[in-house]
């Protein structure tokens, strides 16, 4: 087992995406798959890095889609969030099933389904191992899971936000368009901002940038690469600092 000593960083808000909940499946979550999630992250917290996460709701529920069909946005905002709400506790579960402790607080009242998010509550919580799920977004429509997981990163003192991602890193061009992209091992925010590229959305990048908080973009499907990046290695990931 690795020594938690070798780490980086100590504390982390890890960003996944609803998508990674159904892997392959047509349905909007996948056993197999949240399986994987859950023991990619148990890992690193066997080795003592506190873990907070956020999930999209893309596997359940796309605004934008509603929105194209004529929907209100804030309607279709508030459905979203609910639909990060279910994969929090369908992560949870897992969670519990695979004897890591886990807590979901939600932006906007929701007993019994969940607690109401407490700084204090969530940061003793990290500090005792525990995995917490922050769900629901920010509470209100027009933000996206990227500047929630941003926000609550600062909230709870996180040394880093790590987005995880299908492709390694960042690239000066979507690489499966360009197979010629340039990765990036490094950036910084100035360069990234003045390239337009797509780390992400602005509210989100703008936060990190204001806070110094660095973003981690990195292929979350190896086994191996949550663990990699948190000691340092770059090779599936870009760090923007």
């Amino acid at each position: 087992m690795t020594m938690a000593g070798t780490y980086q960083y100590k504390r982390i808000l890890l960003k996944i995406s609803g998508e990674a909940l159904k892997g392959q499946n047509k349905e909007a979550f996948s056993a197999s798959a949240v399986s994987a999630i859950v023991d990619k992250i148990k890992t690193v917290i066997d080795n003592g890095i506190e873990v907070a996460l956020v999930c999209g709701g893309g596997n359940i529920w796309r605004g934008k889609v509603g929105v194209g069909d004529g929907m209100d946005r804030i309607t279709a905002d508030y459905m979203g969030m609910l639909a990060t709400v279910m994969n929090a506790l369908c992560l949870k579960d897992a969670f519990d099933s695979a004897g890591v402790g886990a807590e979901v607080q939600t932006s906007i009242p929701m007993e019994p389904v969940a607690s109401r998010f407490d700084r204090r509550h969530a940061v003793k919580a990290l500090e005792q191992g525990k995995v917490v799920i922050f769900a629901g977004g920010t509470g209100s429509p027009f933000f996206t899971t990227d500047t929630t997981a941003v926000l609550r990163a600062l909230e709870t003192d996180c040394d880093a936000v790590l987005k995880a991602t299908k492709v390694d890193g960042v690239y000066s061009a979507d690489p499966v368009l360009y197979p010629d992209a340039e990765r990036f091992e490094t950036i910084s925010f100035e360069e990234a901002l003045n390239r337009k590229l797509a780390v992400m959305d602005s509210t989100a990048f703008s936060m990190c940038r204001d806070n110094g908080l660095p973003i981690i973009v990195f292929n979350f499907s190896d086994p191996e690469s949550l663990e990699q990046v948190l000691q340092g290695n770059t090779a599936q990931a870009t760090i923007v600092e």
